[in-house]
């Protein structure tokens, strides 16, 4: 008999290998529902975000008649120039109080690099008796609320004679809980310990480890911490208005304040005023935003 061949085309390839799983087809991950609807969600809340700004500048472009109309307007006006001199006229120090703030936040912003990196450190890599309670209550102090300690502020900034002095809001802001946390946990987990053995079997400092192998690994940390620490001061408001009282020493937050006085209130120039202090935050956050996010996300993904 002839052997009878099967018509049946088999594909090379359609058999299973022994001791390999079949892997499935790869899912399109753009078309499932519940990813279309988390992007959704994150673009929308991402615009209630930006409308603040973009009406900001855009209602600086126009005049408080235009402001206050219904519907009010969706886009750029001509007004500018006439709101910002609105604003010099209603607040001849501007540019100083502008000036004020810049100086202020800066020294801030220094000072808390310095002094908690200095403490981070110290909770990270030095032994001492006490070490984990005297961490826990400068965490404690945390769950006080901001406006608790501005009584006490007050009374020792008059008792020392610093009122009406911008030392006083460089001083009591010059390091903060937040700032410790962030380094302590930041130098845990990115500066070797035996780094640090080697470093004192060689005769360095202290002081000296901290300049030479602890600052140069931590610059992401500080980034963050420096970029959030000059907004906050930035936009500080409480503690300006209890210790400022002449108005050419004013920071921006507080001069703006002082616009919406007896009469109508000019939104125009207040707007105008907003954003000429925004555009420093917004360049400063433009420069710094990468390593805003390496410092966020450090120690995230363990290897």
């Amino acid at each position: 008999m002839t052997p009878t061949h099967s018509t049946a085309i088999t594909q090379p390839n359609s058999a299973p290998i022994p001791g390999r799983t079949p892997t499935a087809s790869p899912t399109k991950h753009y078309a499932q529902p519940g990813l279309l609807l988390g992007y959704a969600v994150v673009l929308l809340g991402g615009l209630m975000m930006l409308a603040p700004f973009y009406f900001m500048f855009v209602f600086a472009t126009h005049t408080n008649s235009e402001i206050l109309a219904v519907p009010p307007p969706l886009w750029f006006g001509s007004a500018f120039v006439e709101n910002l001199a609105e604003l010099l006229k209603a607040l001849p120090y501007f540019w100083n109080n502008l000036g004020w703030s810049t100086y202020v936040a800066l020294a801030v912003t220094a000072l808390n690099l310095f002094f908690c990196s200095l403490a981070g450190y110290a909770f990270a890599l030095l032994d001492f008796r006490g070490r984990e309670r005297l961490f826990g209550a400068v965490m404690a102090t945390m769950l006080l609320p901001g406006f608790v300690g501005l009584v006490p502020t007050v009374l020792t900034m008059s008792w020392l004679g610093w009122m009406n002095q911008h030392r006083a809001l460089i001083v009591p802001g010059a390091c903060g809980a937040l700032g410790i946390f962030m380094m302590r946990q930041y130098i845990s987990a990115a500066v070797p310990k035996e780094l640090i053995e080697a470093a004192r079997m060689d005769g360095c400092s202290e002081f000296g480890i901290f300049v030479r192998i602890v600052w140069p690994l931590i610059t992401p940390a500080l980034g963050t911490l420096g970029l959030i620490t000059f907004i906050s001061s930035w936009n500080n408001f409480m503690g300006p208005l209890v210790i400022l009282r002449d108005m050419d020493r004013y920071t921006v937050p507080l001069a703006l304040r002082a616009l919406q006085g007896t009469g109508q209130t000019q939104w125009g120039a207040i707007c105008a005023g907003a954003a000429v202090a925004v555009v420093p935050l917004l360049i400063i956050f433009a420069m710094a935003s990468r390593r805003l996010i390496d410092g966020l996300t450090a120690g995230a993904v363990k290897s």
